[in-house]
């Protein structure tokens, strides 16, 4: 168990509500079984929900079959937050992106492509404006990203496992760069902060300061409708300023860490989380009370 996993699993039993850690990778279909699933620790039977914190790293099959057995739940009634649908959106950056800019939500302008060529082309027409942002389609916590300033920037087309996706470079750098972190959880802002850093990707892990911050109204605006266009119950939103003072939102998380977040405040975040889950699900289904 990681440290978020403990936190999660210390909240719940401050709620009453028995929370059992199980693998997605220990899991798997069984069709003689009465619900056709195997979940680890449970035997025959279902969880009343379950709370998605990390998918695992794995294979294409693995990452497949893992979503397949958030799906299965989802189907078979169980409340899976963040759902499998919310998951797949926020996961595959292209689709997040497409979500933000189809409600009118302020992005950086995207282009995904799976061509070098065409990738070439959009980056001799658009660098004129300004670099662009090379990121994984399926990445975190700020690793793999590259800025691009010309053609001969982009990597081979097997290094970024044949795709590109470009997003302009939002910021103001100055002498330092900065953007802000809102962890959003039932519609509304649970906590926020801003992360400071030499160099323009600022995520905690990779050296970034966090500061607590009380987000502006059109900040939180914007997290709420971010998370609401992806359909997260809770996510992480990253926004940033340009240097006229716009905002944009940047990514959109559905399987947040909140460690940098409860650095720069009193509010114990695993006891919200916790307590917006069970809320949600006794809405659903009133006598459940295990995850």
């Amino acid at each position: 168990m990681d440290w978020h996993v403990k936190e999660l699993v210390a909240a719940f039993r401050r709620c009453d509500a028995d929370a059992i850690p199980v693998k997605l990778s220990a899991c798997g279909f069984d069709t003689r079984r009465p619900a056709g699933l195997v979940i680890s620790g449970f035997g025959d039977a279902l969880p009343d929900a379950m709370i998605v914190r990390a998918i695992g790293a794995g294979s294409f099959e693995e990452i497949t079959l893992r979503l397949g057995l958030m799906h299965a739940l989802g189907e078979s009634g169980i409340a899976v937050h963040n759902s499998a649908p919310a998951v797949e959106r926020c996961v595959d950056k292209a689709a997040t992106s497409f979500l933000l800019a189809r409600d009118a939500i302020p992005t950086p302008a995207t282009w995904t492509v799976q061509s070098r060529v065409q990738a070439e082309a959009i980056v001799r027409r658009e660098a004129a404006h300004g670099p662009l942002v090379l990121k994984p389609l399926f990445g975190a916590q700020g690793r793999g990203l590259k800025l691009v300033r010309r053609a001969g920037d982009l990597p081979p087309h097997e290094e970024i496992a044949g795709v590109y996706y470009l997003q302009r470079f939002v910021g103001d750098s100055r002498d330092s760069f900065s953007d802000m972190r809102l962890l959003v959880s039932g519609g509304r802002i649970v906590a926020a902060m801003r992360r400071h850093a030499s160099h323009w990707i600022t995520n905690v892990k990779l050296g970034g300061r966090p500061e607590a911050y009380p987000p502006r109204r059109d900040e939180t605006d914007l997290a709420i409708r971010a998370a609401a266009a992806v359909r997260a119950q809770f996510a992480g939103v990253d926004l940033i300023r340009d240097g006229d003072g716009c905002a944009y939102v940047l990514e959109v998380n559905s399987m947040p860490g909140w460690r940098g977040l409860q650095s720069v405040t009193e509010l114990r975040i695993a006891d919200v989380l916790a307590g917006d889950f069970l809320s949600n699900l006794d809405s659903r289904r009133p006598a459940a009370r295990s995850a």
